[in-house]
Order: structure tokens, then sequence, then C-alpha cells
């Protein structure tokens, strides 16, 4: 006789998100804004340049569960390219209204989300460009993830031997989508598993 179906599925586990490299311009100097809005700096009176976008997703174990209380931060480019730190030495400008760097804590639906820009793709050695991302820091009481997600159709990514080293890329390449409630923005969903 089959297990009934629920049982077959309790069994089975999703795939852990795959580990990307930390970086360079982790953001030591500074901490993150807490606000979930990176597309305001506290205290300014402007929005930062560059296409709006909501990155959003569930923090999951491998067994499909809500992970809550777990700490998502993320780092980016501006979307001329910069990051807001001291060691990046690309010319592209600085934006003052966007810093790049942000926290949340998931809820107990395991829920994040985050207002930030699209960033653009950057230099990062003679004859390298890294593709457009957002670093991911995801810790919980048992684990920590350090990952970074791409964007459909960026140029960069067949050639970017970060991505291109781990076992299932597409994974970590979300398609943008218009957002229903907030029609500025665009929406990425990027669902995160590990152990919590």
């Amino acid at each position: 006789m089959l297990a009934p179906i629920s049982s077959v599925l309790a069994q089975m586990t999703l795939r852990r998100t795959q580990d990307q490299i930390l970086g360079p311009f982790y953001p030591i100097m500074s901490k993150p804004n807490r606000s979930g809005d990176l597309t305001r700096v506290p205290g300014g009176s402007e929005r930062a340049k560059g296409e709006l976008l909501i990155v959003r997703g569930r923090v999951i174990d491998p067994h499909g569960r809500p992970v809550a209380g777990a700490d998502v931060e993320i780092w980016q480019a501006n979307s001329a390219g910069r990051y807001a730190h001291p060691d990046d030495t690309n010319p592209a400008p600085l934006d003052p209204n966007f810093e790049g760097f942000g926290a949340v804590t998931t809820g107990a639906d395991g829920r994040y989300q985050f207002k930030t820009i699209k960033p653009l793709h950057y230099p990062a050695a003679p004859g390298m460009i890294r593709p457009a991302h957002i670093h991911f820091d995801v810790r919980g009481k048992r684990d920590e993830l350090i990952s970074q997600l791409y964007f459909e159709g960026d140029p960069y990514i067949s050639k970017d031997r970060f991505l291109q080293s781990v076992l299932d890329p597409e994974a970590l390449i979300v398609k943008l989508s218009p957002s229903r409630e907030e029609p500025d923005f665009m929406v990425a969903e990027f669902d995160i598993v590990f152990r919590g």
C-alpha cells in the first residue's frame, strides 16, 4: 500500500540555499538600517536613485517550516555600481541618499522584506565585471548562511565565476515582477533555506 502523500512530503527536504562569498565590501564601518527601507537614509529628505525594488521572501528550514527570529542582513552597490565602503575604488558616484546596508528580523511566519533599489553591475578586477547582486547574511540559532541574489537577464551572469561555481546557479537568480501594492516598485521574491 502506498504511503499517504502528506507523509511522503513531510519526509522530503529542501536543499539549503547555496553559499556565496562574503565579498570585500561588507559594511564593517556602520550599523545596518533596521527600518526595512533602504531607499531613504534616516534623517534624509530624498529617495535613493535607481529602480525601486522590494526584496522579500521566507526564511524556512529544510522541511519548509518558517524560521522565526532569524536576522537577515543585506548589503549592495548603488544604482551606479558603487558600494558605500571606503575600500571601493570604483570611480562611479556615491548616492548620499543610499547606504545600501540593512537588517530585519523574521516574524513567526519566517517572512522578511526590504525596500531598496536594483544595484548595477561593476568592475571587480581587470577584465572582470560582477553582475548586479545583493549580498545576504542570514543568522539563526543554529546556522548562518552567506549568499547572493542575482537578477534574470543580467548580461554578466554567465561569466561570473562566483555564481557559476555553485551547483545550481539558477536557484540564486530571481525574476522581477511589478508590485501590486506599490506601483513604483518591482518585486524580487527570494526564499532562503537553512537550518535556522
